[in-house]
């Protein structure tokens, strides 16, 4: 079973006045933990109860700490195989740019552009440092003033004018022309430059001059998230929260439960996807109604990276050609099922597991689908299922499905975002990228799962070559149906197929299961 790190939390508070209790890691990723916080390795070592003191003292970091070998980087690293096509001018800047691109390298990049912007002279002081363009902030002893959004309603989401100047501010050093510098980037999803250029300095220690009217002890997180129905643009804010846990990792507590997230809106919070929250806070999701009408300081804020920056991850990501499998992706994906307690289950035989993701929708259906079900079914070698991941199976279960998947198949469309979530050997097939060639192609580079796509244009039809939609001149191949050949179809799918066999951690995997006839933990 997945362990559960800090049995031994009583003793870890002694030494960092912290509760570790909430903190919980996959086992993979225990040790990266302890190398970042030697402290708790040595409780561990010294504590007879302590079931970790195997993985204690091995030399492993996660990529963007000072001292870190690449031998002893994160387990999962980049491969370039491929041509980088006049990117650079070496194999070695091809493997630098896309570790820099898409990999801990981007956390690196991040903690060294960080720069102080309110500075501390004394205990209880304010504090502010943001990384370059405002990407990503962090902060202590930090008054937020939402008295302004008295009288505004509720339809407030993606405006810049969420504050006024001096409605933010704390007590400190106050180097206001580096914050004006790096604030460039004003859009709402880009930076924190829309709120952060209304920062002022204090004339009191908000706190101790009690202009507060709540103060936040609990760490809190702020943010500004994308589209929340559609599972592509939403995952762009999961996985830069996951992001900023690292460039925030300055303390064990960074990796707890126990904290506060804020969405910069005042629509109370939904979404099909919101249990991948639990993977990062045990308690209520907040919006700005928590607060509309006071002033609340927090003693401990961070902004995280936004879902929609300059050169960003992940959406619209630019990466150099012939690289992937990101070692930041593969952590991420760990981090969102081990939170979610998401397993993968018992096999009884060596079958590939085929999964068809069926669109609901009104555009983009494979229109001669249930021919294409009818001869996957016919193939003895797979274990074919055909699903639609809507409202009636809730996400956590969908995520069971495609974790025990080992071909996932679908048109374009938000739904391959699952591919994420796929064991490592798996290979996606995007039946048909609706002149859309790189989005979900770059999403499985990052993944680093194999994909596979539709070859012979020859062999589908367009129903409407046109192409449908509100506009008719600006038709696009999204806004139509597709029916494809049955006999090719299923050539593509075995491509795939081929794949995950000649993988061993696919054969290591199903040895395993076969001789311990239980659940395995990957």
């Amino acid at each position: 079973m997945w362990l559960k790190l800090f049995s031994f939390c009583f003793v870890a508070t002694t030494v960092l006045s912290i509760d570790l209790k909430d903190v919980e890691l996959p086992p993979e990723h225990i040790p990266y933990f302890f190398n970042a916080f030697p402290k708790l390795a040595k409780d561990c070592e010294q504590n007879p109860e302590c079931p970790y003191k195997a993985v204690v003292g091995k030399k492993v970091c996660w990529g963007y700490e000072r001292d870190c070998n690449v031998s002893n980087s994160y387990h999962v690293r980049p491969q370039c195989p491929g041509d980088h096509r006049g990117w650079v001018q070496t194999k070695d800047a091809q493997y630098d740019t896309f570790y820099t691109q898409a990999d801990f390298g981007y956390v690196k990049e991040q903690i060294e552009d960080s720069m102080v912007m309110c500075e501390a002279s004394f205990q209880g002081d304010s504090s502010l440092e943001c990384s370059k363009y405002l990407r990503f902030c962090r902060g202590r002893n930090i008054m937020l003033n939402f008295t302004g959004l008295v009288g505004r309603g509720d339809n407030l989401r993606y405006k810049t004018d969420i504050l006024a100047r001096g409605q933010i501010g704390g007590y400190c050093n106050f180097y206001k022309d580096r914050l004006l510098k790096e604030s460039e980037h004003r859009s709402a999803l880009q930076s924190w430059a829309p709120e952060l250029i209304n920062f002022v300095q204090t004339p009191e220690k908000p706190i101790a001059a009690g202009v507060c009217d709540v103060t936040i002890d609990k760490p809190t997180y702020i943010m500004k998230i994308d589209a929340t129905v559609n599972m592509y643009h939403h995952f762009c804010d999961f996985f830069n929260l996951y992001a900023s846990l690292h460039v925030n990792s300055t303390h064990p507590s960074t990796f707890s439960k126990d904290n506060n997230i804020l969405i910069w809106e005042t629509f109370t919070y939904y979404s099909a996807f919101q249990d991948a929250f639990k993977a990062f806070t045990k308690n209520p999701i907040w919006d700005l109604k928590e607060f509309r009408g006071k002033v609340v300081c927090f003693k401990n804020v961070v902004f995280p990276l936004l879902p929609r920056m300059i050169f960003g991850l992940y959406y619209n990501t630019p990466l150099i050609y012939g690289c992937d499998r990101s070692g930041l992706f593969h952590a991420f994906s760990k981090h969102i099922l081990h939170g979610l307690n998401v397993k993968p289950q018992l096999r009884t035989n060596d079958k590939i597991r085929v999964t068809l993701l069926s669109r609901g929708t009104t555009f983009r259906a494979i229109t001669n689908e249930n021919e294409i079900v009818e001869a996957l079914l016919k193939e003895k070698s797979y274990h074919f299922q055909r699903v639609v991941y809507d409202k009636n199976i809730p996400f956590i279960k969908q995520l069971e499905i495609t974790h025990n998947t080992d071909v996932f198949i679908g048109m374009h469309g938000a739904g391959l975002s699952h591919l994420l979530f796929l064991p490592d050997w798996a290979a996606v097939f995007e039946v048909y990228n609706c002149k859309d060639p790189n989005c979900y192609f770059d999403l499985a580079r990052l993944r680093g799962v194999k994909y596979v796509t539709w070859e012979n244009k020859d062999k589908m039809i367009q129903h409407d070559h046109k192409g449908l939609g509100p506009d008719p001149e600006k038709a696009h191949a999204k806004f139509t149906n597709y029916s494809f050949d049955v006999k090719e179809f299923v050539r593509l799918v075995a491509k795939c197929a081929k794949h995950v066999r000649n993988r061993r951690d696919f054969r290591n995997f199903i040895d395993a299961a076969n001789l311990k006839g239980q659940h395995i933990e990957l």
